[in-house]
C-alpha cells in the first residue's frame, strides 16, 4: 500500500471517528432547541426547529428560571474550580517533596499513596461519611470539596514523575546561589511544571464536575445541590422529560468543553513529560 493511500485510509478513519464522537454533543445541541413532541418524532431530524419560532430558546429558559439551573450550575462551578486549585495546591507540595526531597519511609509513603488510586471510592464513602456527619458538614459543599484536596493521589504521581524531569542542574546552581528549598519549589519547579499544573486542572475539574455519588450522600439541602443532582430530577421512575434532560446535559458539558479548550495546549505536554498516559 503506498504511503498515499495509507494517508487517505487514516484521514478517513479519524473523520469517521471524529464524527461519531461528536454526534451525541450535537444531538444534545439540536434536541435543546426543538419542542418537547419532536424528540421521539419518527424518523428523527436534524433541524432545530424551536429556532424558527419567537421563542427560540424556550427550553433553556425553563430550565433556569422552573428548575432553579442556575444555582446548581453556581454550585458546580465553587466545588469544581475550588476542588481543582487545591488539588494544584496539594499535590504540588506531595509531588516536589517525593520528588526531591529525601526523608525516612518517603518509598512507603509513596507506595501506600499511590496504591489508594486501586481502593474504589465506595468502599471508603462509609467512614467517610461519619466523618462529614461528626464535623457538621452535611447539607453543605464541603464535604464535595476537602477530600478531593486531600486525597489526590493521582495528581501527586503526576507531579512527582514531572518534578523527577525537571534538570538537577538548575536545583544545584539555585542552592549554590543561596536559594532555600521552598524559593527553589516556587521560582524554578512551578514556573517548569506549567503544563503539569494545566493537565492536572483539567482533570480535577472534569472529575469534580461530574461527581455523583458525594452530592447524593451529603446534600438534600436544594439549595446546595451540584448540576448531576440536578439532571437526576429531569427522570422520574415511570418517565423522563428527554427535552430538558438533554437542554441541560448540554449546559452542564459545556463548561468542560471551554475548559479542556484553554489548556489544551499543556495537557499533551503535560502527560508526556510526567510519564503518564491519558
Amino acid at each position: 500500500m503506498s504511503n498515499r493511500y495509507f494517508k487517505l485510509l487514516m484521514i478517513t478513519g479519524l473523520l469517521i471517528y471524529g464524527t461519531l464522537t461528536i454526534f451525541p454533543f450535537l444531538w444534545m445541541l439540536i434536541t435543546s432547541f426543538k419542542p418537547v413532541g419532536d424528540t421521539f418524532k419518527l424518523p428523527p431530524t436534524l433541524i432545530p426547529s424551536l429556532l424558527l419560532t419567537d421563542h427560540p430558546f424556550l427550553n433553556f429558559e425553563l430550565v433556569f428560571q422552573e428548575r432553579n439551573f442556575l444555582r446548581y450550575f453556581i454550585n458546580s462551578c465553587i466545588v469544581a474550580i475550588l476542588s481543582a486549585l487545591g488539588q494544584l495546591f496539594t499535590c504540588s507540595l506531595a509531588g516536589f517533596a517525593f520528588a526531591r526531597i529525601k526523608f525516612p519511609g518517603k518509598k512507603i509513603i509513596y507506595g501506600a499513596l499511590i496504591a489508594t488510586m486501586f481502593v474504589p471510592t465506595e468502599v471508603t464513602i462509609i467512614p467517610e461519611f461519619f466523618m462529614m456527619r461528626f464535623f457538621g458538614w452535611l447539607d453543605t459543599l464541603l464535604p464535595l470539596i476537602i477530600p478531593s484536596i486531600m486525597v489526590g493521589a493521582f495528581g501527586t504521581l503526576m507531579m512527582t514523575e514531572y518534578f523527577k524531569s525537571v534538570p538537577r542542574e538548575l536545583e544545584e546552581a539555585a542552592f549554590i546561589d543561596g536559594a532555600r528549598t521552598f524559593h527553589i519549589f516556587y521560582y524554578i519547579f512551578l514556573p517548569a511544571a506549567r503544563p503539569a499544573l494545566a493537565s492536572l486542572f483539567v482533570v480535577a475539574f472534569i472529575h469534580n464536575w461530574d461527581e455523583l455519588l458525594r452530592p447524593v450522600l451529603y446534600i438534600t439541602n436544594d439549595d446546595w445541590k451540584t448540576l448531576p443532582q440536578a439532571l437526576m430530577n429531569f427522570v422520574s421512575q415511570f418517565e423522563a422529560e428527554w427535552t430538558l434532560l438533554l437542554t441541560g446535559s448540554f449546559i452542564s458539558t459545556l463548561p468542560l468543553l471551554l475548559v479542556y479548550l484553554a489548556a489544551q495546549k499543556h495537557v499533551v505536554q503535560g502527560f508526556v513529560h510526567s510519564g503518564i498516559k491519558g
